[in-house]
């Protein structure tokens, strides 16, 4: 079974300021992506009913981009990336969503994550 990228984009009206402190915060990560979050340096352990992810953040530029590497990612050059920036038209925040997963979980993996980013736009006010 081979592994796909999926990419996805999604218009916020939050600032990207905003948008970067709900992806890099634990006080705000817990309101939308995960249930808790233990951060030690850059290592963040992400916990969903019980059961626990680890992943590594190598790459943060503060109101642009954050890319993680789960610590069991069955391929090495796998991530999952949020970037984000002003759309100069509309002025509105775009945030990049980048994610792997399963040839025959795309779908599944495209509608968990238009879930989660609409529990992020409730919480960071759009």
């Amino acid at each position: 079974m081979g592994r796909k990228k999926i990419k996805m984009e999604f218009i916020f009206r939050a600032s990207p300021a905003i948008l970067y402190s709900f992806l890099t915060d634990p006080a705000t990560l817990v309101r939308w992506f995960c249930d808790e979050v233990d951060i030690q340096d850059d290592v963040y352990t992400f916990s969903w009913d019980g059961s626990e992810e680890i992943a590594e953040i190598v790459d943060d530029i503060e109101e642009e981009r954050v890319r993680l590497k789960w610590e069991d990612a069955d391929d090495p050059e796998e991530y999952l990336d949020f970037n984000m920036y002003k759309s100069n038209i509309t002025n509105e925040t775009i945030l990049e969503l980048t994610d792997f997963c399963d040839d025959d979980e795309v779908d599944e993996q495209k509608d968990l994550w238009t879930t989660q980013m609409k529990k992020l736009k409730v919480e960071c006010g759009g």
